[in-house]
């Protein structure tokens, strides 16, 4: 099936998430062979603490779910960075019962030392895709950078997580489920902000580093460790010449 790269330049962008991606994807079928297309998002990328988590999601091609607005408005399904917490949470209740299928997967804080965060990335989509009731005919990722590669087969979009109904939901249940891990951990250690700021750089997560050191839920390869003296030799590194996973105190 050709065609699966990047569209070059970013799309115009919809006020709402559609299917006009899926539907590009069924109509190269070949044919016409209904494709399973699981939309894929991915949170937790720039965080100095918690795991990347991965959501796979699946729909049926139905229309998703809306949430009552102000007045007569509805809200509609996007990525989640365009929704409230509220709504987050709200679409994170009833996605579920509505998708054909989904499944969350995640990397480690220490699997992102050892891997990197591409490899990252890919360990927790493969967990996440794997973990669906039926494998994908395709994964739609969004952005550029298609990090998970062979065997499975990929179509990358620029904002496909505003464009395509499936991005959007995965994108929601990803957010969601991170929040609420980090949130937990912040009852387990209070000070870092975790429940406020999910393990990004925020004022309050930077005073307690400073203070209080690293959490076993950091991040122990990141540039954040060079600013702080007290605790840069706890500072892990990737050995090029042992080849990648093997790590090293410096």
């Amino acid at each position: 099936m050709p065609g699966l790269d990047a569209t070059a330049s970013a799309p115009a962008v919809p006020r709402h998430a559609g299917y006009a991606i899926e539907d590009d994807l069924q109509a190269r079928s070949p044919g016409g062979r209904p494709l399973r297309i699981a939309g894929v998002d991915e949170v937790g990328r720039g965080a100095w603490a918690g795991p990347v988590v991965v959501c796979a999601a699946v729909t049926d091609l139905s229309a998703p779910p809306e949430l009552p607005g102000r007045g007569t408005k509805t809200v509609r399904l996007t990525d989640s960075k365009l929704l409230t917490e509220a709504h987050r949470e709200a679409f994170a209740d009833v996605l579920p019962a509505w998708l054909a299928g989904h499944a969350i997967g995640a990397a480690s804080p220490a699997e992102i030392d050892e891997l990197g965060m591409t490899g990252a990335l890919r360990r927790a989509a493969v967990r996440a895709l794997q973990a669906l009731p039926e494998p994908p005919d395709i994964v739609l990722l969004d952005g550029k950078h298609d990090f998970l590669g062979a065997p499975w087969r990929v179509r990358t979009e620029i904002k496909a997580d505003q464009r395509s109904v499936t991005v959007a939901a995965a994108s929601v249940l990803a957010k969601v489920h991170r929040d609420r891990l980090m949130a937990a951990l912040d009852a387990e250690f209070p000070g870092y902000g975790f429940a406020g700021s999910a393990g990004y750089p925020s004022p309050v997560h930077q005073k307690a580093l400073e203070e209080h050191g690293p959490t076993p839920h950091h991040r122990m390869s990141w540039s954040y460790l060079d600013d702080l003296p007290r605790w840069r030799h706890l500072k892990r590194h990737r050995d090029p010449l042992t080849g990648e996973g093997q790590l090293s105190l410096l």
